[in-house]
């Protein structure tokens, strides 16, 4: 397993679990939509985020919660990238770009980002080449049944863990077959992507057997309906329920934590780092 995973200029040390921030600069995100589009604000925001303990910011400009409607290359391009050029330009620190579009990865890389997030793990035209161009970024491939608008209807596996896993080798062959190392590799098995209440928890208990894979693993869990609808929590009261599942990813095995709550995160991760003591 890697120790250090390199992510455009960064390497970032994996050996410890490491905190993703979120910065949705979209007008519909099931958590903060519309709460970071002015640049001012997303800049404050990746500032407390940095401040706080994130080694990454992520940074959307498309909505990908149940339902979500579709949003023009043009209209992504002229979210993300001013956000990503202005972080770049103030902050030294990883910026991932939330995106499957090609041209979107391509512009990203182009502007600095050091790491490319694709929910739809480089499937769409044109997302392989695109992330062949460059050597150095790392890449997350997540997995996900269904599309966004219909992707929580029945949602349906053979065996849960084994079909995941099955995908994952799939998309890791095809990067292979593109030129792209498995080395710039991460996996995110997309909790509440295609998923039911109970394949979600089921997901969380066994995520360490996708260590057999040989990558690193992120876990992107906070605030999702998988806690609010277990625990009866709206969105905005969910911290307790994200904290609780970020320490069972860790535990687990993930080595990035996503999520939208960063100082509390990156606390409980110390807390827990402090009792593994070999």
């Amino acid at each position: 397993m890697l120790k250090n995973l390199l992510c455009g200029k960064h390497s970032l040390n994996i050996e410890i679990p490491q905190v993703m921030g979120i910065l949705n600069v979209t007008p519909d995100s099931f958590s903060d939509g519309g709460k970071f589009s002015r640049i001012d604000v997303a800049l404050k925001q990746a500032e407390q985020m940095i401040t706080d303990g994130a080694t990454i910011i992520d940074i959307g400009g498309e909505s990908t919660r149940p339902g979500a409607k579709d949003v023009s290359e043009q209209d992504e391009l002229a979210r993300v990238i001013p956000v990503l050029e202005a972080i770049k330009k103030r902050f030294d620190t990883i910026v991932s770009i939330d995106t499957s579009k090609a041209n979107v990865m391509s512009e990203a890389i182009h502007h600095g980002a050091g790491i490319i997030n694709d929910v739809r793990a480089l499937q769409n035209k044109g997302c392989l080449d695109a992330v062949a161009q460059s050597t150095d970024i790392a890449i997350c491939l997540m997995h996900m049944q269904g599309l966004p608008r219909t992707m929580q209807h029945k949602p349906q596996y053979q065996s849960l863990i084994s079909d995941i896993s099955s995908f994952f080798q799939q998309r890791i062959t095809a990067c292979e077959e593109a030129g792209i190392s498995s080395s710039r590799l991460m996996l995110d098995p997309g909790f509440g992507f295609g998923k039911s209440l109970e394949q979600n928890y089921s997901l969380l208990a066994q995520m360490n057997r996708f260590q057999s894979l040989n990558l690193p693993i992120l876990a992107g869990l906070s605030r999702k309906s998988m806690i609010g609808n277990l625990l009866n929590r709206e969105v905005n009261e969910r911290l307790a329920g994200s904290l609780a599942t970020a320490i069972i990813a860790a535990q687990q095995g993930a080595q990035i934590i996503r999520v939208h709550d960063v100082k509390e995160t990156v606390d409980v991760l110390k807390v827990l780092q402090a009792t593994n003591i070999n």
